[in-house]
């Protein structure tokens, strides 16, 4: 109920879309949100793209972005050497959208943030929309933190790195626990054992993303 009535007063405060596509959304997001690109440089990157021209422009970070895909409901950027962001536009009732945005980084492992906005680029209280990830989830059901050799390749794991990922065919949003690539392979070879093949999946479902 809780969470029912927390969308409810998100959806009346979203503004009405008006049939505008990703690509609008992206030329018209606040500068501070992507530091790298100014309006003008998302709007030359999206020409670049229809026009089916490598659509890649040098930023303010003195590096290089690059539009990698871009459809009217999904975005893929490289925003510089290191970080990723993906846009996706969520369906809700009444014609209304949502905008996830999920910005990875690599250092070197990967690590991303995950963060709703309304189509005028307020941001959403993530909490009514979703429950992060947790290095628990991760763990096999039938590891005993009580065994020996369980109990010394958990002790590896002392950070929580997770990557998002958006998909431009539907609106899954995958997770994919990394920590164990920050290992080295002596520390790997323990660890893996325990843990979970495959990334979790959320699947969007009554404006709130549920793991399934």
């Amino acid at each position: 109920m809780r969470y029912l009535c927390l969308l409810m007063l998100y959806v009346l405060a979203l503004p009405v879309a008006n049939a505008q596509d990703m690509a609008s959304f992206f030329t018209g997001m606040p500068n501070e949100y992507i530091l790298q690109l100014e309006d003008a440089w998302r709007k030359d990157l999206v020409e670049l793209y229809r026009a089916g021209k490598p659509a890649t422009l040098d930023n303010t970070m003195k590096g290089r972005s690059t539009l990698m895909a871009l459809t009217p409901d999904y975005l893929l950027l490289q925003s510089s050497e290191r970080s990723m962001v993906e846009m996706k536009l969520l369906p809700l009732i009444n014609h209304t959208t949502v905008i996830c945005v999920v910005t990875t980084v690599g250092a070197p492992v990967a690590d991303s943030r995950v963060a709703f906005y309304t189509t005028d680029w307020s941001e959403l209280d993530a909490s009514a929309i979703w429950s992060p990830a947790t290095a628990d989830r991760f763990i096999r059901d039938d590891a005993d933190p009580q065994d020996a050799a369980c109990a010394e390749a958990l002790v590896c794991l002392d950070m929580e790195l997770i990557r998002y990922r958006l998909h431009p065919e539907d609106t899954a949003l995958t997770a994919e626990y990394v920590t164990p690539e920050y290992l080295n392979a002596e520390e790997r070879g323990k660890v893996e054992p325990f843990l979970k093949t495959g990334p979790l999946v959320y699947h969007w479902k009554t404006g709130r993303y549920e793991l399934r």
